[in-house]
């Protein structure tokens, strides 16, 4: 049996990275260098060594256990491209929404997608790239406005067992809210 799961979330928060950091294939990736022509659409400040984007998603696969295979869908960050989203979304039984603690607002579309799109249970997953939080979990759940069933939790998108650890809270999270978890479309 396969699943299908999306991560999401903003420019830069470490979405092709995780993907990339628990995938037992090489990742399939749509990253394309930027050029001048993205300057005024994204906003590299927090993360000036970044000079690539996903510009249609990433595709990762892993074999939890004989029975069940799970696909991983990512998202592109940019506003320009979530036109994808619902596409990317469709069959889905959840999603991981990456946060970028360093850039909270950047994560505010990704959060309502979710919230207002009840269907699909959805994780939050703060990425720490600097090895610390900032925040508390309840100071970021009220930040991103995220209902207080759904679970927060910090990782480091870099990491194998950390990834690993949050795909594994959105599949018992996903299991434990079946009835929400229609396919969308």
């Amino acid at each position: 049996m396969s699943t299908k799961i999306v991560i999401a979330g903003g420019f830069g928060a470490g979405k092709t990275t995780l993907v990339g950091s628990v995938s037992e294939i090489p990742a399939v990736t749509t990253e394309a260098v930027m050029t001048e022509a993205s300057v005024p659409h994204d906003d590299t400040s927090a993360t000036p060594q970044k000079v690539t984007t996903t510009v249609a998603m990433d595709f990762g696969r892993i074999t939890v256990d004989q029975q069940l295979i799970l696909y991983m869908f990512g998202t592109p960050g940019q506003a320009r491209f979530w036109f994808m989203w619902d596409d990317l979304v469709r069959g889905a039984v959840g999603a991981v929404v990456v946060v970028d603690c360093r850039r909270l607002a950047d994560s505010f579309e990704a959060v309502d997608y979710f919230e207002t799109n009840r269907r699909i249970p959805y994780v939050v997953a703060l990425n720490k790239f600097d090895g610390a939080l900032e925040y508390t979990t309840e100071q970021i759940r009220e930040a991103l406005e995220v209902s207080s069933d759904v679970p927060i939790l910090d990782f480091d998108a870099r990491d194998r067992s950390s990834s690993g650890s949050v795909l594994k809270t959105l599949l018992r999270y996903a299991l434990s809210n079946n009835a929400a978890a229609a396919p969308v479309g």
